[in-house]
C-alpha cells in the first residue's frame, strides 16, 4: 500500500482529468459504486481539473467532487490523491499517465490508450518502472451481456470459433456543417479506427485471441470543416468510416466496421462469433440480451433463441436489479470500478494498461494497411 493510501484510512482517492461526458459516466460510477456492491475500500471524490476555471467550478459540484482545479499537473502530484482517473481527449492521454505513473499514482485511463503507436509505448515504459496499479478503460465487458458472450464462447458453446464481426455504426460525423473540433484533429482525437474501434478491437481479442493480421481501408467523406474562430476551413485530419479483414492466430477470420456517417444510428454497435457449434450474437440496442443459435438443436427448433442477461446467474447481474428490469450504460463503467477498487491496493487490476497497449498494436497496423493498401502483420 503506498503511503497515500494508508493517508486515507482505506478510501480511493480519485483525482480525476477532464470532466466531460465520459468523467461523467466515471464519476456516476463512483457514486453508484457503493449502493451496488460491498468494497473494502470506498471511492472518494477529493479533485477534478480542467482547463476552464468556471466550467470546472460548476464540474465539480454537480460531479461531487471536494476540489478543483485548472492544472492536471497540480493533481497528479497531490500526496492526497491515490487515482488519477483520465478522461481527457486522447491526444493528451500519455503524458498524463507518464506523470502520474511517476509520482507513483495507480491510473486509470479512458481509451484509447493514446492517439499513436509510439506515445502508447513510451507512456508504457514509464508505467512498467515505476510498477503502478493501471487500468484502461474497455467498459463494455462489463456489461453483463457481453460479458456472458465470453464466458459461453471460452466455454465451448458455440465450438472453434470461425468468424468474428464486429461494427461500431453512429452519425456523429455527417452532417458536414458540424465546425471543427478537436475530435477531427488526429493528433488530439485520434483516428477512428482507435476512438472507437478500439472496443471492438478489445472484445474480439479478449473472446478469440490475437489478431494476427489485417487489411483494411478508410475514408474522410467530409474533408474540411469550417474553423469556429472564423479563420476559413481546416483539414479534416481523421477517417469518418473505416473497415477492415482480421485474421486471428487461431486461424479464425474477422471482418470489422466502424463509422460516423451512418444516418440515424446513434451508437450502434454489434458483435458476431460463429463457430462450428453454434453463434452468438449481441446487438447494444438490445443491451441486456443475446441471441444464440445451436447446430446441435431439433430442426423444428431452428433459429436462434434469446437470452436475458439480467439472471443473478449471469456476470455481474446479481448485483443489479430484479431480472427484467435491465440495467443500462452507466452499469458498465459501475461494474469496471467495482472490480477495480474490490482488489484495492494490492491488485491486479484489468484490463490493464497493456492491453491498451496491445490494441493500440491493432489499430496502428490497420491505419497503416488503410495508407499501405495491403496486409499488415502483428509480430
Amino acid at each position: 500500500m503506498t503511503d497515500s493510501a494508508a493517508a486515507g484510512n482505506g478510501a480511493a482517492r480519485i483525482g480525476m482529468i477532464g470532466y466531460g461526458a465520459m468523467g461523467k459516466a466515471h464519476a456516476y460510477a463512483y457514486s453508484a459504486v457503493g449502493v451496488i456492491r460491498s468494497l473494502p475500500s470506498a471511492p472518494r471524490l477529493t479533485v477534478v481539473s480542467g482547463r476552464n476555471a468556471e466550467a470546472v467550478a460548476a464540474a465539480s459540484v454537480g460531479l461531487g467532487f471536494e476540489s478543483w482545479t485548472t492544472d492536471w499537473r497540480e493533481v497528479v502530484e497531490r500526496p492526497d490523491v491515490d487515482i488519477i482517473d483520465i478522461c481527457s481527449p486522447p491526444g493528451t492521454h500519455a503524458e498524463v499517465i507518464s506523470a502520474a505513473a511517476v509520482n507513483g499514482k495507480a491510473i486509470l485511463c479512458e481509451k484509447p490508450l493514446a492517439v499513436s503507436l509510439a506515445e502508447a509505448e513510451t507512456a508504457l515504459a514509464v508505467v512498467r518502472a515505476s510498477r503502478v496499479l493501471n487500468a484502461i478503460c474497455f467498459n463494455y465487458r462489463f456489461l453483463p451481456a457481453v460479458a456472458l458472450m465470453r464466458q459461453l464462447v471460452a466455454e465451448g458453446e458455440v465450438g472453434e470459433v470461425l468468424l468474428w464481426r464486429g461494427s461500431w455504426l453512429s452519425d456523429e460525423f455527417l452532417d458536414p456543417a458540424i465546425d471543427f473540433d478537436w475530435r477531427f484533429d488526429c493528433e488530439m482525437g485520434g483516428s477512428t479506427i482507435a476512438d472507437l474501434g478500439c472496443h471492438l478491437v478489445d472484445l474480439a481479442e479478449w473472446m478469440v485471441g490475437p489478431i494476427e493480421e489485417v487489411c483494411a481501408q478508410s475514408s474522410t467523406f467530409t474533408t474540411e470543416r469550417a474553423d469556429p474562430t472564423g479563420g476559413g476551413q481546416l483539414a479534416v485530419g481523421v477517417d469518418e468510416a473505416s473497415s477492415a479483414l482480421i485474421r486471428f492466430a487461431s486461424g479464425a477470420a474477422g471482418v470489422f466496421e466502424v463509422a460516423r456517417t451512418c444516418a440515424r444510428r446513434p451508437c450502434d454497435f454489434t458483435i458476431e462469433v460463429n463457430g462450428t457449434r453454434g453463434t452468438l450474437v449481441f446487438d447494444y440496442s438490445r443491451l441486456n440480451e443475446l441471441r444464440l443459435g445451436r447446430g446441435a438443436d431439433e430442426e423444428r427448433l431452428y433459429g436462434m433463441r434469446t437470452i436475458r442477461a439480467e439472471h443473478k446467474d449471469h456476470p455481474y447481474a446479481r448485483s443489479w436489479w430484479a431480472i427484467g428490469q435491465g440495467v443500462g450504460y452507466g452499469a458498465s463503467f459501475v461494474n469496471l470500478i467495482g472490480e477495480l477498487l474490490s482488489t484495492w491496493p494490492n491488485g491486479p487490476w484489468l484490463p490493464s494498461l497493456e492491453v491498451g497497449l496491445r490494441v493500440q498494436r491493432v489499430c496502428d497496423a490497420m491505419e497503416r494497411s488503410a495508407v499501405e493498401h495491403g496486409w499488415v502483420g502483428l509480430a
